[in-house]
C-alpha cells in the first residue's frame, strides 16, 4: 500500500521520482504540474504541462491547466488558445468549452461566448459555474427571459449561489419586476456577494 503524502512538497517529489522513472509519460509530468501549482511555481508548472502534452497530446486537463497559468498572467488569449486545444484533443470536454465562454465574456464578445457555454453544460448537465456564466451572457445581450431561466436552473442544482442571485436581481431589474429584484439582490448580500454601490442604490429605492 502506498503511503498518502502528507505535504506539497512530499508529493512533489513523489511526482519528480515518477517522472525520473518514466520520462515519457504525461500523466506523471501532468501530477508534477499540479504540485508546483500548489506551490504557486507558475514557470516550473508549465514547463511540465508543456512535457506532459508532448508525451500525452490528448491530456486535455494539461492544455486546461495552461490556460489557467495564461489567464493567471493576464494574457486571455493564451487561455482562449489553450482552452480551444483541450477541446480539440477531446471534443466533449465540458470545462474547455466553459472556459472558453469565460474568456470571450471577459472580452466583452458575449455572442460569442453563448454557443461554448451551452455545450459546456450539454456534455456537463451539472456544470453550474457555466450556468452562471451563460446566464451571464444572456443577460449582456438583452436576453433576459433565457438568463432568468438559465439562472433558476443553476439555483436548482445550488440554491444558495451569490452570483447567481445577483444575476436574478439585474434580470429582473431589466424587466421592471422589482420585488423580485429586491428579493434576489437582498439574498446576494446574505451570502456575501459584494453588490456594486450604484446597483445597491438602485435597488433601495426600490423597497
Amino acid at each position: 500500500m502506498t503511503d498518502i503524502p502528507k505535504t506539497v512538497d512530499e508529493y512533489i517529489w513523489n511526482q519528480r521520482q515518477a517522472v525520473a522513472a518514466n520520462p515519457d509519460c504525461g500523466t506523471s509530468h501532468y501530477n508534477l504540474a499540479l504540485g508546483l501549482l500548489g506551490q504557486r511555481k507558475f514557470e516550473e508548472a508549465e514547463e511540465a504541462l508543456h512535457r506532459a502534452t508532448e508525451c500525452s497530446p490528448t491530456l486535455a486537463e494539461a492544455y486546461v491547466q495552461l490556460g489557467g497559468i495564461s489567464l493567471q498572467r493576464g494574457d486571455l488569449d493564451g487561455c482562449l488558445h489553450y482552452n480551444k486545444l483541450a477541446t480539440q484533443v477531446r471534443p466533449g470536454f465540458a470545462e474547455g468549452f466553459g472556459n472558453i465562454g469565460f474568456v470571450h465574456l471577459q472580452r466583452g464578445e458575449a455572442e460569442e461566448a453563448i454557443p461554448a457555454l451551452l455545450k459546456a453544460i450539454r456534455y456537463n448537465t451539472q456544470f453550474i459555474q457555466a450556468m452562471a456564466t451563460l446566464a451571464n451572457a444572456y443577460l449582456m445581450t438583452g436576453q433576459y427571459d433565457e438568463s432568468i431561466e438559465m439562472n433558476k436552473k443553476a439555483l436548482d442544482i445550488q440554491p444558495d449561489f451569490p452570483v447567481v442571485h445577483y444575476n436574478l436581481a439585474l434580470a429582473y431589474l431589466e424587466r421592471g419586476e422589482n420585488e423580485l429584484a429586491v428579493e434576489h439582490c437582498d439574498r446576494a448580500r446574505e451570502l456575501g456577494y459584494d453588490v456594486p454601490e450604484d446597483i445597491a442604490k438602485e435597488i433601495d429605492t426600490l423597497r
